[in-house]
């Protein structure tokens, strides 16, 4: 595994390499067969590099494990707003993950539809193309650009067209005070349906989420007085008790209940109204809504073909989580549509002339971290 200890380090390597090079970060997401192709780790590009409490403004190189930029901020009472998943628990990887593995993946939690995505944070990137060339784009401060947006094109991009080596962001204050109204007994349509009632509602609502069986869950944040009146607010509205503190959000951020066990885990977004349609044609074993049923986690007995099982349906099927032969027989993200396939092809040739990354949707099957 190549480690560089620089951008300037990391531009020397790719613009050298003569082999395809697999990205990783912390490696905390699953390693799959990578053919032929060069580990090339983010890890040494680790730091702070400025963080502007008053401006609510971060700066980082792209291999700084994402616990440390929680406890800076923490430090001084703020929070990455999009409250990023830990992969660890649920692909039983004992990684770090780093702040760059976040934006490549785009790796956002249930305030996501409160807030926004990681790439809508995003302020500026920077990041070594396949050529070897330092590109960046964007800045400290919000502002529109011409030609790529390069800031939200490689959010999400899962090293297909460079590896970043510092990413800017801004950052939000820490809630006072946190609470969950719970709501027991609701099936998956009456819960898709309180949730979408909340979400829609005037007070505010950070979280939402249904774990059949356990209840259907849905947060409010921000300073103790106006917590408590929209609490009392939805609480009148859709019944249920108040539960107090996060330590919940946490275990439905990171998918808690698929820890433990066997099995195939698929990532399926649709629209919310599609998803308890969705989930009976599944015929899961488990299952976890978040993002008020945009977001559902499926746990499938290993082998079976989800996209076929719940097609035609709008929307993506990730497999996240499987075996070496599941692996072998599904792509692990849902089939891009033509024209978008175009779009991609014309992308990567842009800044991957040469073919060098190796993603998870390339023969090499090798997963970006």
């Amino acid at each position: 595994m190549i480690t560089p200890q620089s951008e300037a380090e990391l531009a020397e390597v790719i613009a050298a390499t003569k082999e395809p090079l697999r990205i990783i970060g912390g490696g905390t997401r699953s390693v799959v067969p990578m053919g032929n192709a060069t580990l090339l780790s983010a890890s040494g590009l680790s730091g702070i590099t400025l963080h502007e409490p008053g401006s609510l403004t971060l700066v980082a190189q792209a291999g700084t494990p994402l616990e440390q930029i929680d406890a800076a901020l923490a430090a001084e009472g703020q929070r990455l707003p999009f409250e990023p998943m830990d992969h660890r628990g649920l692909l039983g990887t004992s990684g770090t993950p780093t702040i760059g593995g976040v934006v490549a993946a785009n790796v956002s939690g249930p305030r996501r539809i409160q807030v926004g995505a990681a790439r809508d944070f995003l302020l500026g990137v920077r990041f070594v193309d396949g050529a070897g060339r330092i590109l960046k784009n964007g800045g400290r401060v919000m502002k529109n650009v011409t030609g790529y947006d390069l800031v939200k094109l490689m959010a999400g991009s899962r090293g297909r067209l460079g590896v970043l080596s510092e990413v800017a962001f801004k950052v939000l204050p820490l809630p006072e005070v946190s609470v969950t109204l719970v709501l027991k007994g609701l099936n998956d349509a009456a819960a898709v349906t309180a949730m979408s009632q909340a979400l829609a509602s005037p007070f505010e609502v950070t979280g939402a989420a249904h774990w059949p069986g356990q209840g259907t869950f849905l947060r409010i944040e921000g300073f103790a007085g106006s917590v408590t009146y929209r609490a009392a607010q939805l609480r009148e509205m859709l019944g249920g008790e108040i539960e107090e503190g996060a330590q919940r959000w946490a275990e439905i951020r990171d998918v808690a209940p698929f820890h433990a066990g066997k099995g195939d885990i698929w990532r399926i977004s649709v629209k919310p109204t599609d998803a308890p349609g969705i989930v009976a044609r599944a015929g899961a074993e488990a299952v976890l809504y978040d993002w008020g049923g945009g977001l559902i986690w499926l746990r499938m007995a290993p082998g079976i073909d989800l996209r076929a099982r719940i097609a035609p349906f709008q929307g993506h099927a990730t497999l996240v989580r499987a075996d070496a032969s599941t692996l072998a027989k599904f792509p692990l993200e849902q089939p891009e549509t033509e024209s978008l396939a175009t779009l991609s092809a014309g992308l990567r040739a842009k800044f991957d002339p040469r073919g060098i990354f190796a993603t998870e949707t390339d023969p090499l099957r090798a997963a970006a971290s």
